[in-house]
């Protein structure tokens, strides 16, 4: 017992070590676009607003455009102490438009010269604190429920963020192949996450297939209709930004494909671990089972969850057009306009190709972990009826002496 457990501790340590190493490769991988030209020779700051101008505004209903003036108590930085003079520009969009006000915290961009402030741009409210605060309280619940499993799924969240902003990003602006990209980052992430969740374990290898087969058939079919649909990559939102911002060679018809199945692989990792999890708990608990009893098993779980899953990517993909839904509804527009235009088709596209993903990864994930799951018990088992044959055959010989004897 006291060697298992030392075991287990000592596999925890390099998971852990792992994680550690993992997070600070992609750390230190640079992006290659640190040093943008609309960022050189500025320095971002925290300044406190102690006092607003408004009278340069010009209001016409629910819609503002001008210019805020805001005087700015720097808190950070080279200019720390000052107060300065910032402009804060109003284009007349809700959606990007902000207003300061006293006591506000402000990010600021401070454009200067050998010490001299030539202009200073107010770019927004200053958050990164709550974000802060809000992350800290994740990580503390997520260890206080799960433990340390909650504490090895912190490494999974730093690192896919870190993968996605330090290599799936910067491979896309460079232009390589988005699909080919995507398919390499989920494989890489799908390991890695299962990994974390199970350790050195069958069942990472059992879930990561599992879900792979589900991301694969996600990849082929959202590549064949996002052609049948007739949609280009422009539906994705600020996507025509990028073609405006010197980057015209970026094919994003394909980048919105790869959007796809890297959107729901998240929902197949879950199905694939869920499975995985239940059916090594079917075969702990009765070892003597069979792969084909414990792959039904495992389908039964499937089939439960397939029904939330498929609810799920929905939601989350629906969950930000409720306002335009609202729009479509307040001016009559006809259920069948609805869904022939082409964000909205592009939507049901990514929902239902991500379902169909889903369904496939159940019976995979079941028959895989059926198989690798009580293969171990199989051998255990094979091995003790050889013995109880040797055992029967044993004491048949004494038998037989003993009678001949007699």
């Amino acid at each position: 017992m006291k060697s298992m457990s030392f075991l287990k501790k000592k596999s925890m340590l390099l998971i852990i070590a792992i994680g550690l190493i993992l997070t600070a490769i992609l750390i230190a991988i640079p992006t290659g676009y640190e040093d943008a030209l609309i960022y050189q020779g500025m320095e971002r700051a925290v300044g406190e607003v102690v006092a607003v101008d408004n009278s340069a505004i010009k209001s016409s209903g629910v819609i503002q455009s001008g210019e805020q003036s805001c005087t700015l108590l720097i808190q950070d930085g080279t200019f720390k102490g000052q107060e300065i003079e910032g402009v804060n520009f109003l284009s007349g969009s809700l959606e990007k438009d902000k207003i300061f006000k006293e006591g506000d915290k402000a990010f600021v961009a401070i454009s200067h010269d050998n010490g001299e402030i030539a202009s200073v741009i107010i770019s927004d409210h200053y958050r990164l604190d709550k974000e802060a605060i809000l992350l800290v309280v994740f990580a503390v619940l997520l260890i206080l429920v799960a433990g340390k499993n909650g504490f090895l799924a912190i490494f999974s969240f730093a690192i896919t963020i870190l993968t996605i902003w330090k290599i799936l990003v910067p491979a896309y602006l460079n232009g390589y192949s988005p699909v080919w990209i995507g398919i390499g980052i989920t494989v890489f992430l799908t390991a890695v996450i299962t990994f974390f969740v199970f350790g050195f374990d069958r069942r990472t290898v059992t879930a990561s297939l599992g879900a792979l087969l589900g991301i694969f058939t996600t990849c082929i079919l959202g590549m064949i209709f996002t052609d049948l649909f007739k949609i280009n990559g422009a539906v994705m939102q600020d996507s025509e930004s990028l073609l405006y911002s010197g980057f015209q060679h970026l094919n994003l018809t394909a980048i919105f494909m790869s959007s796809i199945f890297i959107g729901a692989s998240g929902a197949m990792m879950d199905l694939s671990v869920d499975i995985t999890s239940a059916i090594h708990e079917v075969v702990e608990k009765k070892p003597e089972i069979g792969w084909k009893e414990a792959a039904r098993s495992g389908m039964n779980v499937g089939r439960a969850a397939m029904g939330t899953m498929t609810a799920t990517l929905l939601l989350a993909y629906s969950g930000g057009y409720i306002s335009l839904l609202m729009v479509f509804m307040a001016q009559g527009t006809p259920i069948d306009h609805i869904l022939n235009y082409k964000y909205v088709s592009a939507e049901i596209l990514d929902t239902i190709v991500g379902s169909i993903g889903l369904v496939t990864v159940a019976p995979f994930t079941a028959l895989v972990a059926g198989i690798l799951l009580t293969r171990k018990n199989y051998v255990k088992r094979r091995i003790l009826s050889k013995v109880q044959e040797a055992d029967d055959t044993e004491t048949e010989v004494s038998t037989g002496v003993a009678t001949t004897e007699v």
